[in-house]
């Protein structure tokens, strides 16, 4: 069984050149410092596929590999603060299937326990870089 992230953005007003322009820059800093050449990252879906009043949308799906999971859902929840942070008055929906991810003005979005170091290396601990018990 798979679980993702989902993020979306409603808006009235479309982007501006200047917003798609902060965006682009985001999704590539992102992407190119991602982690894992074997999992998903930030995904937005093309805008044709958006429905009419969404100006961003995206999903990713989470890896099954407990030393990973962590990783790829911080660094792809501080992807989807900082694209919120470009993109005001937007309405912003952002969970994990039926759960709700919650916004901090400071923090961005975040769950509990997700930068915990001592959670990190327990979920991390007897694994090897694969997934796989070492």
């Amino acid at each position: 069984m798979s679980v993702s992230l989902y993020y979306g953005a409603r808006r009235a007003t479309p982007v501006t050149e200047a917003e798609a322009a902060s965006v682009e820059r985001i999704v590539a800093a992102h992407l190119a410092s991602f982690p894992y050449d074997d999992q998903e990252s930030l995904y937005l879906y093309p805008p044709a596929d958006r429905e009419p009043d969404k100006i961003l949308d995206g999903s990713t799906k989470l890896p099954l590999a407990p030393d990973q999971l962590l990783p790829v859902m911080t660094h792809v929840l501080d992807s989807v603060t900082e694209l919120r942070r470009a993109l005001p008055g937007a309405e912003w929906h952002v969970h994990m299937d039926d759960l709700d991810i919650p916004w901090d003005a400071t923090e961005g979005y975040a769950l509990p326990g997700m930068r915990d170091p001592a959670l990190i290396a327990e979920l991390s601990g007897g694994r090897d870089g694969a997934g796989t018990d070492g």
